[in-house]
């Protein structure tokens, strides 16, 4: 996984997968994701940079179940809109936290779980009943694909034992073409 440079086999890999024929049209280009990315104070990782800037920046064609949403877009079931997100604070978590489970009411719990739908991230897109993936953009989990749901938050790849995928956004789109389910490990 190399979030810093575009891998062109992972590039035609993404452009297969995204089955977009309009030459690149649906993309903003450079000067687009350089605007977001500086008006956010973030870096996105590659290859979704590149994805966005010069093939797809969104698509039904792809997960999850409702399509990848465009880089500046929140599902529609994404709930207050009137909380601020800050892409370029920390995403708060390196490891799984199912809130449902956790004993911890305190304040402190509620402003990390505030965190958690609010930093660091973009919303790649929702499977519906509030459980979006997310692409964390910060450190230390950069590059990361992560599903946020209303009960916990779960790290995508085959490091965290959920999924024999490997990590990353090109290898959470290589495991969908391979169709396999998203939690795959026994």
């Amino acid at each position: 996984m190399n979030i810093n440079r575009a891998d062109p086999a992972e590039l035609a890999a993404l452009r297969a997968a995204f089955d977009v024929d309009d030459g690149g049209e649906s993309a903003p280009g450079w000067e687009a994701v350089h605007a977001f990315e500086a008006a956010h104070g973030i870096v996105l990782p590659e290859p979704y940079r590149t994805l966005v800037a010069e093939i797809t920046d969104g698509s039904y064609s792809v997960p999850p179940e409702y399509g990848q949403l465009s880089v500046a877009e929140l599902p529609d079931d994404w709930g207050d809109d009137e909380q601020e997100r800050d892409l370029s604070k920390p995403f708060p978590l390196v490891e799984a936290w199912i809130w449902e489970e956790d004993s911890d009411q305190s304040e402190d719990a509620d402003e990390r779980l505030e965190r958690v739908y609010n930093h660091g991230s973009i919303v790649l897109g929702t499977d519906g009943c509030a459980m979006n993936w997310h692409l964390i953009v910060t450190v230390p989990r950069r590059g990361y694909v992560w599903l946020i749901s209303d009960v916990g938050a779960v790290p995508f790849g085959e490091q965290f034992g959920f999924t024999t995928a490997e990590p990353g956004f090109a290898g959470w789109i290589r495991h969908w073409v391979a169709n396999k389910p998203w939690y795959d490990a026994a």
